[in-house]
């Protein structure tokens, strides 16, 4: 299988999920069938987060066949059951989080990415169970090492606190460019894994080309090690580090415009799309 051409080095661009009616008259050509979206969508962009997977168990035939249909160099995020993180006691939810990691998305083999584990935003920081719910977290799944994603979404996680669970289970959380959650940048992980959701049904592309052009500029400094001063935080900006992956996607807001979001932001970074 060709191998799709890549963008700047470790930077990842997508959109979540693949089949949304209003993207078939401005991103996939006309009359293609559904069958053939998620082929399409794969070579034009580098990853694709799967909201599905939130609400829904899928069988190992269809991860492999989302495997099969992909390019070579094409990563998956995952979105985790709602069963395991939508739950009073989050110390309870091994045996939700197991089903899930074992219901066959190994069989993405190196297409897998990580993982997302997202909150409500009613959930409240409680140290101690949040630590309970993170020493469950699997760290490999059919011999490949996992990475998860803490998509948290009431304030009280806006903590030094929470900031250091995280990093101590080498778990990333989700920088959300977001008006309705809380938007912290602090890294916690050797990746990067952000949410843009302020797109604009008014702007051709959902931003505007100086937006664009920033976010490209933040990605490539997350990749290279450094952390954008510009964005939101909790704490100080740290040290230059290692080089990082980076996962940038574009959700919500005008989500008829993600698709036009993305690959803007991939052309900027110098990827080019397959036929």
């Amino acid at each position: 299988m060709k191998k799709a051409s890549s963008s700047a080095p470790g930077i990842r661009v997508g959109i979540g999920g693949w089949t949304y009616a209003p993207w078939r008259d401005n991103f996939y050509p006309a009359k293609l069938p559904q069958s053939q979206e998620l082929r399409y969508a794969s070579r034009q962009l580098s990853t694709i987060e799967v909201n599905g997977t939130y609400y829904s168990s899928f069988k190992p035939p269809t991860f492999a066949k989302w495997r099969d249909e992909t390019p070579d160099d094409f990563v998956f995020s995952l979105k985790a059951s709602r069963f395991s993180t939508n739950r009073r006691v989050l110390a309870g939810a091994g045996e939700s989080i197991n089903r899930f990691v074992d219901s066959g998305i190994s069989e993405l083999g190196d297409k897998l990415g990580p993982i997302v584990w997202q909150f409500m935003p009613t959930k409240v920081f409680e140290a101690d169970d949040f630590e309970a719910f993170l020493s469950l977290l699997p760290r490999m799944v059919g011999g490949r090492p996992l990475r998860h994603v803490l998509d948290v979404r009431h304030p009280s996680f806006m903590s030094a606190d929470y900031l250091t669970l995280a990093r101590n289970y080498h778990c990333a959380t989700v920088f959300t460019d977001s008006p309705d959650f809380p938007s912290f940048a602090d890294l916690t992980s050797d990746f990067v894994y952000a949410r843009l959701m302020r797109s604009d049904a008014r702007l051709k592309s959902g931003y505007a080309p100086k937006a664009l052009d920033a976010w490209a500029a933040a990605a490539q400094r997350w990749a290279s090690g450094s952390e954008p001063a510009d964005l939101p935080r909790v704490q100080p900006a740290r040290d230059k580090a290692a080089a990082r992956d980076v996962f940038v996607f574009f959700i919500n807001g005008a989500k008829e415009k993600a698709p036009a979001a993305a690959t803007g932001l991939l052309q900027r970074l110098g990827f080019k799309a397959q036929a």
